[in-house]
């Protein structure tokens, strides 16, 4: 199986702006002939033909400025409406990826910091979209017009504003490259400070219970310290970018100035073809002096949205990417033959090897196995021997590096693997329990999970001794509510509400349980598991005694016992 990665970087999906944009900058290029008549007006004042001059410039300049008004703002709308959409689909293709991912990749985003990239540090990309590529796309083409119009009259002018606007991109990049670093270690900083609340948020009781509560809230004092030094780093680089463009701005219209002034006063008689200035001219030269510079200082000022989106577009790029991607993530379900089974399946492993990504030892190298249909199976051994890596593969939860497996005659592969998990039952070492009713965490969302079953499963599981577990009650986020054993007991119910599972993996039922509250548990275990095929890994031999068959995954052959 393959690697999952984006078909293409984030950075290169809005390299280019929409419509909207250009049409923004498009609009700044209507002061060009506002400005020409501004000049031409002052220009018949100076020759004396009264009111009569500034009338009809008046209009046409009053026309042009509605008409860049307009364009300006239906362009800002559907900039803006554009950049909520694509923010949208890339949120949308982003937990895509992260769904595609297998829950047991190592690489795998802490679901604080995933939380925090896709909804604070992804709006990033509004002002990134909305205002700072318009502001490069006006900052490109427009000075080149006015650069063209200023040259016309003045190629002296036209030479000071092109020596003076490449010295303002070189030092912005410059600040930029820094402005990016601080605005990555910043979103970093942001996304492991939530990492560290919702962790301590969620293991508040065993925190309280130490004492530690203290000692907590002062290391998130301290995070949010160092966050607040890393954001004015940012700050104090956003606001050192604009001042060098102010400055060499500044410089620019101040030598075109100084030139048309003196010009003007018949000073200096060179750089205009030839020719002598009018006032009409030079005002007009003047006047497109700051107007070349407008664009690079809109530019300056939405500087810091280009570090910050960009910083939060690689952490999306970052999300996406699955190192260990989940079998049949993409699957349909449609396939899965749910009522077609005619007994309990057996379990055949051949040659199975496996290693985690990154890592040259192998968990796995040529194993072989087979579980008879109906089969109860303990996978003993010391942890870290690969016993719930073998269930995880069992369930299709991790890619096979190399090897077959095969359930019930049907070889496991990302095509089947979404019809053959509609025949386990699977019951992990944590159950993991939603914020929701009791019932709808045992019907997880099954359409044939009706209320009377779920009562069924829940009695089964013994649960209705439980005061907290009642179908209706609400439990909070990561078991808040229910103890160990209980939690245990609800992971119970949500295989015994499966009705065509005939396939059940356990990892652990009885791991930090009392020894009461276990023996429960494992009659439970094997009241569910009769008539059909039952693998579980433990380092009970309570459990394991009751087995037909227990493996050590520790020794080199399967040690067998029969039941």
């Amino acid at each position: 199986m393959t690697k999952h990665s984006p078909s293409r970087s984030p950075l290169r999906a809005f390299a280019s702006p929409d419509v909207g944009g250009v049409v923004q900058g498009a609009a700044a290029l209507f002061w060009l002939p506002q400005a020409a008549l501004l000049a031409m007006a002052v220009q018949g004042l100076a020759s004396g033909r009264g009111f009569d001059a500034v009338i009809w410039p008046a209009a046409a300049i009053l026309l042009l400025g509605l008409a860049r008004a307009a364009c300006e703002t239906w362009g800002a709308r559907r900039t803006f409406t554009r950049a909520r959409a694509q923010l949208t689909a890339l949120r949308a293709q982003t937990a895509a990826a992260l769904a595609a991912g297998s829950p047991l990749d190592r690489s795998r985003a802490h679901s604080g910091l995933a939380a925090s990239v896709l909804a604070e540090q992804a709006e990033a990309l509004v002002p990134y979209l909305v205002r700072y590529q318009p502001a490069r796309w006006r900052a490109t083409v427009v000075p080149i017009f006015i650069l063209c119009a200023v040259a016309a009259f003045s190629w002296v002018a036209a030479l000071v504003l092109l020596f003076a606007a490449p010295l303002i991109p070189i030092f912005m990049a410059i600040v930029g490259w820094r402005a990016r670093a601080a605005s990555e270690a910043q979103m970093v900083e942001l996304g492991g400070m939530n990492a560290f609340l919702l962790d301590r948020l969620r293991g508040l009781a065993t925190l309280r219970s130490l004492g530690a509560v203290e000692l907590t809230a002062q290391r998130l004092g301290d995070s949010a310290q160092s966050l607040r030094r890393r954001t004015m780093a940012v700050l104090r680089i956003a606001f050192l970018s604009s001042a060098v463009l102010e400055l060499f701005s500044a410089l620019g219209v101040a030598l075109v100035a100084a030139y048309v002034g003196f010009h003007l006063l018949g000073s200096l008689g060179f750089g205009t073809w030839g020719r002598t200035l009018s006032l009409g001219e030079g005002l007009f030269v003047l006047l497109l002096a700051p107007a070349f510079f407008e664009p690079l200082r809109e530019l300056s000022m939405v500087w810091h949205d280009r570090a910050a989106g960009e910083a939060a577009l690689e952490a999306l790029g970052r999300l996406q990417r699955n190192d260990l991607p989940l079998p049949g993530a993409n699957a349909s379900l449609t396939r899965a033959t749910t009522n077609a089974h005619a007994g309990p399946p057996a379990v055949t492993i051949h040659n199975l090897h496996f290693a985690w990504p990154g890592e040259q030892q192998e968990v796995f190298d040529g194993y072989e196995l087979r579980i008879a249909p109906g089969e109860h199976v303990a996978l003993t051994g010391s942890s870290g021997s690969g016993k719930t890596v073998l269930l995880s593969l069992l369930a299709g939860l991790v890619p096979v590096t190399h090897g077959d497996i095969s359930i019930g005659g049907v070889a496991l592969t990302s095509h089947t693997v979404a019809a053959l998990r509609q025949r386990m039952g699977w019951m992990g070492q944590t159950p993991h329990v939603f914020a929701g009713s009791v019932e709808a965490n045992v019907a997880l969302g099954r359409p044939d999970a009706d209320s009377q079953r779920v009562a069924n499963a829940m009695h089964f599981a013994s649960l209705e001794a439980v005061a907290q577990a009642h179908p209706v009650t609400s439990l909070g986020e990561g078991a808040q509510g229910l103890s160990g054993g209980e939690a245990v007991r609800l992971a119970l119910a949500r295989v015994a509400v499966h009705p065509h599972a005939d396939l059940l993996l356990v990892d652990e039922p009885t791991a930090h349980l009392d020894t009461e509250t276990a023996e429960r548990v494992i009659d439970a275990l094997i009241t569910l598991a009769r008539g059909k095929t039952l693998v579980v890994a433990t380092h009970d031999p309570v459990l394991a005694a009751r087995m037909d068959r227990t493996i050590n995954l520790g020794s080199a052959e399967a040690v067998e016992k029969a039941a």
